[in-house]
């Protein structure tokens, strides 16, 4: 029996790509509150301007939004609050390494559930881009775009 891998993307960080070179992408685990849960099933939260910084030897999701849910009453979460990230010790231990030395920054592309129902996030380690090379991406995808455009008349 042939495993599908469906996800179910609720939340995209689309900046993130256009303002980082992406190296390499690591699926984490997030510590949430009940109804953390539910406000993302509804399809609700913001990674804009979030991040994955240390602290105390651990990784925690900063700056991302979940909006409280409705139907929760005085139950409800900080919507910006720090969450902790789950991940096996060798990933966490290469993700602190990376940003202590080479100056990397660990940041959420995307915020899914999995096939099995768990809240997962996607990090990429990523350095940033200078004005010019976001530029210069720019560029590139017009012209594919172009490229592409008048191989398709002509074909």
């Amino acid at each position: 029996m042939a495993r599908t891998t469906e996800r179910r993307v609720v939340a995209q960080n689309r900046k993130a790509r256009h303002n980082y070179f992406i190296d390499s992408t690591v699926e984490a685990g997030v510590m949430l509150l009940g109804t953390e849960v539910k406000s993302l099933r509804t399809g609700q939260a913001s990674l804009n301007d979030a991040y994955a910084g240390e602290k105390d030897g651990e990784l925690f999701l900063i700056n991302s939004h979940i909006p409280e849910y409705a139907a929760a009453n005085r139950f409800n979460h900080e919507p910006r609050r720090q969450r902790k990230l789950l991940l096996k010790r060798r990933e966490l231990d290469r993700i602190l390494g990376a940003i202590r030395r080479e100056g990397m920054t660990a940041v959420p592309l995307s915020i899914y559930f999995n096939e099995r129902g768990m809240a997962k996030i996607e990090l990429g380690l990523a350095h940033g881009k200078k004005k010019h090379e976001k530029r210069e991406s720019i560029k590139q995808r017009d012209w594919g775009r172009q490229k592409a455009r008048v191989m398709r008349d002509r074909g």
